[in-house]
């Protein structure tokens, strides 16, 4: 690799490493003033206030994005278009989070007096605790760092990645304190992967048992073929007469057949398929199926879909169906 490229990767991974390490420190200054914010946020009347300019701004306003899809209704107001009519947000009692690097930023500290008239505990992040904003806030947390990431030492690297911690942080434990589940945060996200696989279950994406291909033990390799060609789904499902699943045969599964010797297409189902295979009932979420065929030494796209009282074959889900919008 060449010299100029040995450079730009040393000097990319020194600037994480710092990242991870202000980090570290950041965590191991957590006291008794973290849970003095959580105390304050959990007992707001209404929602939280992020509040801050610039880069810090840009951090705030993923942060109230955060608090919000997690337990804790938040908005982030604009240091600057405060003043301009957006103080209108605040209900009395509503908290401010500032992030603030310097701890002076002039828009912030403008508009504590009028946090005040709102009644508003002000916590502040911040990166100097002897500033003016750290002297005005109820609660102070220290988001100080050493250096920053990048080369001059002058650009919000390390500053911003640790307020942004801390502010993980907060949310991470007012989710806990509010005993949040998963179930919540999918109402959160009814659009996104996340919500989808939360919400969703098998039995409403899967492909039912008419409309895939399907074959008997005793039938030939070139009859399921043939089925699996009118119901293109990756897979057929091995039945009895009964419907009871017995087997699955993939399209992967016949590629390697085919490379065997002999009149391969003559052969019956029951010695090429796949017997007792993993599969899913219809009640399972999305994400439980995700993580049957994800997180295995051997990754499936497929999974049968069975009754769980009898064992009959109910239907086909893929790995596409779950990933695939729904338009409902």
């Amino acid at each position: 690799m060449p010299e100029s490229n040995q450079e730009i990767l040393r000097t990319g991974r020194e600037a994480m490493r710092a990242e991870a390490t202000a980090i570290e420190m950041a965590a191991a200054r957590l006291d008794s003033v973290f849970t003095a914010a959580v105390d304050i946020i959990l007992a707001a009347p209404s929602k939280l206030v992020v509040c801050g300019i610039g880069k810090s701004g840009r951090i705030g306003a993923k942060l109230a994005a955060t608090f919000s899809s997690s337990g804790t209704p938040s908005v982030f107001l604009h240091a600057a278009e405060a003043i301009h009519g957006d103080l209108g947000v605040y209900q009395p009692g509503d908290p401010t989070l500032v992030l603030s690097k310097s701890g002076s930023t002039t828009e912030v500290i403008r508009l504590i007096p009028l946090f005040r008239k709102f009644k508003s505990p002000i916590i502040a992040i911040v990166g100097n605790l002897d500033s003016p904003i750290a002297k005005a806030a109820d609660v102070v947390i220290d988001a100080s760092v050493e250096n920053e990431a990048d080369p001059l030492n002058i650009m919000p690297t390390s500053s911003s990645t640790v307020s942004l911690a801390i502010g993980d942080a907060l949310a991470a434990a007012l989710a806990k304190a509010r005993d949040f589940t998963a179930e919540e945060f999918a109402t959160f996200h009814p659009g996104g992967q996340l919500g989808r696989n939360l919400l969703m279950t098998v039995g409403e994406v899967m492909h039912p048992v008419e409309d895939i291909a399907c074959a008997q033990v005793s039938d030939t390799l070139r009859e399921i073929v043939i089925r699996m060609t009118k119901a293109p789904l990756g897979a057929a499902c091995i039945v009895s007469k009964n419907g009871i699943l017995e087997g699955i045969l993939t399209d992967g599964d016949i590629r390697r057949i085919l490379s065997e010797e002999g009149d391969i297409l003559a052969k019956q189902v029951g010695h090429c398929m796949t017997a007792a295979p993993i599969s899913t009932q219809l009640d399972m979420s999305l994400g439980e199926a995700v993580r049957m065929m994800e997180e295995r030494p051997s990754q499936i796209s497929v999974l049968p879909v069975v009754d769980e009282q009898d064992g009959k074959c109910l239907g086909l889900l893929r790995l596409h169906d779950i990933y695939q919008p729904s338009f409902s």
